[in-house]
């Protein structure tokens, strides 16, 4: 198969196909409701059996999940009662296996935004356990070269991004289509790039297929394709972020291996994008980073910031170098190659952590806003606790808070108007029978569900916080009930205030 072979959509056929689709309820939850929860998530571990014992009975339903995700040739008949089966041969979504017909590439049903049906197309055993699912390859095609579907980074980069309505995104290292296909439902337009030419074959029928607005679709790596352009408003990016060992032969895997030293590649990204944004423009991209020996990690990435960008920088996970190294040569398969290949390649990782001095690898995102402030905002932090995802709005307020802090000295704070945010809830902990409790805990039950321990005069700021009142008069009849100075009260707390702003646990009322 190769990029000439992929199928070739006709506008009228390609709605004829997505209608029968969509009639079959051929959607993420049809498919859910169809397989049950145990097989439908043993399809993420490619493991496929269950399904087939759940699609015996040849419904359409049926009948599209053997041809599309399960890789099972269905009589024709069988595939005519289901979906145009003479367009979809024309196209070449389908070809004929005697009296059979079988599918040739994968599409995954997809919710997407506000409740959309979509499908995702990808290569032959990409749709079913990700990188995992591609083990034998597909005929044909190196499996450099291979395209996946949707899988958990496609997933939490779109859950993360920065959803409003923009002039301009662009999709860098598009691979499926997944984050163009997101774009494209809130940017006027869409520019998609990939260094694998399969890849932009593929996203093209994703947006084909999910009935989305074409997109500017441009090979080439990072920001090449776009060099000397206009700017935009929002950069997305699912990069080949894996630290893996270089070699001369280029990438071994396009999909994941950037082909540079280290977190070379994310670095890289990373400082060039303030060239290429707008003012007020975010960049947004998934990336995996070193810790290296004798340096923090959190100032080793807010090095990467351009000047002029805010940024936002969360660490979910982090991995020994060995665990690493299994993770990603299991994903390669090389785990069931010979035990002493295996071997020389498992030693290949350890060796080059060990001439970094990798002690081992960062997983998480990074957000940047081109804000043009003299004192930008930098905050890196680890947050490997569980997120309520979209957490598009949450990111988008960080840098609404910080702007209002950095432009908000203390007096104008102590007579701004703050209100609790919904469901935020105290939480109290202390001996049985005690006056006053030993901590006070704020916690969040929303977006990314923080927690922080405060003192009694926060808790009781925080609690009469319904945005009616000046900051300093709540400090004022807080400091009589305590019997403190209010003068006192009013110069300690300020730091406190802002510390509960920009974790997102009070908001600042706006003035009429």
């Amino acid at each position: 198969m190769s990029t000439h072979s992929l199928p070739t959509p006709d506008a009228d056929r390609t709605s004829r196909l997505r209608e029968a689709l969509r009639s079959a309820d051929f959607t993420a939850d049809g498919l859910l409701g169809l397989l049950g929860g145990p097989a439908y998530a043993a399809l993420a571990r490619s493991e496929t059996v269950p399904a087939l014992r759940a699609t015996r009975g040849g419904s359409p339903l049926e009948t599209l999940t053997r041809l599309f995700l399960l890789q099972q040739p269905v009589p024709q008949a069988q595939a005519r009662a289901a979906l145009p089966a003479e367009d979809c041969l024309a196209d070449g979504w389908l070809v004929r296996n005697g009296d059979e017909v079988r599918a040739t590439v994968d599409v995954r049903p997809y919710s997407g935004s506000e409740d959309r049906d979509w499908w995702i197309v990808s290569d032959l055993g990409c749709a079913v356990g990700g990188a995992g699912g591609i083990a034998s390859g597909v005929a044909g095609v190196p499996r450099s070269q291979l395209v996946l579907g949707v899988g958990g980074a496609s997933t939490t980069l779109a859950g993360i991004t920065v959803r409003e309505p923009v002039a301009r995104a662009l999709d860098l290292g598009t691979g499926s289509g997944v984050q163009a296909l997101h774009a494209a439902h809130h940017a006027d337009l869409v520019t998609a790039t990939d260094l694998n030419p399969r890849a932009l074959g593929f996203a093209r029928l994703t947006l084909a297929l999910s009935g989305a607005p074409e997109a500017d679709l441009r090979q080439g790596s990072l920001f090449e394709p776009v060099a000397g352009e206009e700017g935009y408003d929002l950069i997305v990016s699912n990069p080949p972020f894996v630290i893996s060992p270089r070699s001369a032969d280029g990438p071994r895997l396009t999909y994941r291996d950037g082909g540079m030293a280290g977190d070379d590649l994310c670095r890289t990204l990373v400082q060039q994008a303030a060239g290429h944004l707008n003012d007020g423009g975010h960049l947004q991209l998934l990336a995996n980073w070193q810790h290296t020996q004798g340096e923090d990690w959190r100032e080793r990435l807010s090095s990467w910031v351009p000047a002029g960008c805010d940024a936002w920088i969360v660490q979910r996970e982090v991995q020994d170098v060995a665990q690493y190294a299994e993770l990603w040569l299991r994903d390669a398969g090389d785990h069931r190659t010979d035990p002493a290949e295996y071997a020389e390649r498992y030693d290949a990782w350890l060796a080059e952590f060990a001439a970094q001095g990798t002690e081992g690898i960062g997983f998480g995102w990074i957000t940047l806003r081109k804000s043009g402030s003299e004192r930008p905002s930098v905050v890196a932090e680890e947050w490997p606790h569980p997120v309520e995802q979209p957490l598009g709005a949450a990111v988008r307020d960080h840098f609404g808070r910080q702007d209002f802090l950095r432009a908000t000295d203390d007096a104008a704070l102590l007579a701004g108007r703050f209100r609790l945010a919904d469901e935020v809830v105290q939480e109290q902990v202390g001996q049985p029978g005690a006056e006053d409790p030993e901590h006070v805990v704020l916690r969040q039950n929303r977006g990314m569900r923080r927690a922080t321990e405060v003192d009694t005069v926060s808790a009781g700021f925080a609690g009469v916080c319904d945005g009616t009142l000046p900051a300093g008069r709540i400090l004022d009849a807080i400091a009589q009930l305590v019997g403190e100075d209010p003068v006192l009260l009013r110069d300690r707390t300020p730091g406190a205030i802002r510390r509960l702003v920009e974790q997102g646990f009070l908001e600042p009322v706006r003035e009429d």
